[in-house]
């Protein structure tokens, strides 16, 4: 069972969700100009929550399917309140994430990693000014940063060979502690972005998954102590290709 959030917490979530009163509001804001860390998560929770609706809005336009449109029997009417409360139930899970059927995964098995590249891609590859926190050309400060961080050794993949260069990397933060996000670049303009967190304790598999999020390729993977996710808007075979090779150099 996971601990409650503090209320510090609490409050931050509320205030990202505007759902504080303008009293509270005020009080938060004013702990947030004293916190700099503090205020630079919120700021990512925000970014967070433009990718959400960023990738789930469109969903909610989306019509509903004829076979669920077609009146229902007499003898089934009794059973519509339950059926449509189950209804809501596996839409909400089926727009939470779209696995592709050739994926033998369990829905409820496709880890939190997976995800969160994919909003982290939804969210920082379409920055201009500011897609990164340090840039590429800043790789060694980059990795002993990130290292120091998440308190286990990150690499910085060189991807040269597969047309991608690196375009630098950022801090993300969750409840559930530190990820590390690269961020690599081809000469189109394409991106990818390599995420990777503490491992969570329920995930044992560690060969390459495949998942697809709104158009957000995914291949996802464990090593040693963190799990790792590779996102993009690309041909899932040069996605692959990718990914083996980063998979390969951070087990050298």
């Amino acid at each position: 069972m996971k601990e409650p959030l503090s209320p510090e917490l609490q409050d931050l979530h509320a205030y990202v969700d505007r759902q504080l009163p303008p009293h509270a509001r005020q009080r938060v804001e004013a702990w947030l100009e004293a916190n700099p860390a503090a205020k630079r998560r919120a700021e990512d929770y925000a970014a967070l929550r433009e990718g959400l609706r960023a990738l789930y809005d469109p969903a909610l336009a989306e019509p509903i399917p004829k076979r669920l449109r077609r009146r229902p029997r007499r003898w089934l009417r009794p059973l519509g309140a339950l059926a449509a409360s189950l209804f809501l139930l596996l839409a909400g899970t089926w727009i939470g994430m779209r696995v592709e059927r050739d994926v033998r995964v369990p829905l409820a098995e496709v880890p939190l990693v997976a995800r969160e590249a994919a909003m982290a891609y939804a969210v920082y590859t379409p920055e201009v000014r500011h897609p990164v926190e340090v840039p590429g050309d800043q790789e060694p400060h980059l990795v002993a940063w990130l290292t120091k961080r998440l308190g286990t050794p990150v690499h910085a993949p060189r991807l040269e060979q597969l047309g991608f260069l690196l375009v630098g990397g950022r801090l993300l933060s969750s409840d559930d502690g530190p990820g590390a996000l690269l961020m690599y670049e081809n000469a189109a303009g394409r991106r990818v972005v390599l995420y990777a967190c503490r491992r969570e304790e329920r995930e044992h598999a560690t060969a390459f998954r495949f998942a697809r999020e709104e158009g957000v390729a995914v291949f996802y993977w464990l090593e040693g102590s963190l799990s790792y996710a590779l996102a993009g808007e690309i041909d899932r075979a040069e996605l692959l290709a990718l990914a083996k090779s980063v998979y390969r150099q951070i087990t050298m």
